[in-house]
């Protein structure tokens, strides 16, 4: 082996490459980042008008299973999915690794 090849610095365009990739990688991961908290954010924030709308639909099924005689069939389906949620969340959360 020659010892001009231990020694030997990457040339500029090599080095003016590796920087820029760098930055557009730290740029890539920025980006990711401002897209995933505006999602958070969205779904966040419209968590309380959703809770709202929900809370609403299943007050006017129960009026309307009084007034015409029908079971709620929604709240049949409803109490499942919820049942199956809280036990999916209990799971995730006393399974987590701290």
């Amino acid at each position: 082996m020659r010892p001009y090849l231990i020694t030997a610095k990457p040339g500029r365009l090599n080095r003016a490459a590796c920087w820029a990739g760098r930055w557009a990688l730290k740029f890539l991961a920025l980006a990711v980042m401002v897209g995933l908290g505006a999602v958070v954010l969205v779904v966040r924030c419209a968590r309380p008008v959703i809770n709202y709308t929900a809370t609403r639909a299943a007050w006017l099924e129960l009026w309307a299973a009084s007034v015409t005689g029908i079971g709620p069939v929604g709240a049949a389906f409803g109490s499942g999915l919820t049942d199956e949620f809280v036990r999916e969340f209990h799971k995730a959360r006393t399974g987590a690794p701290a």
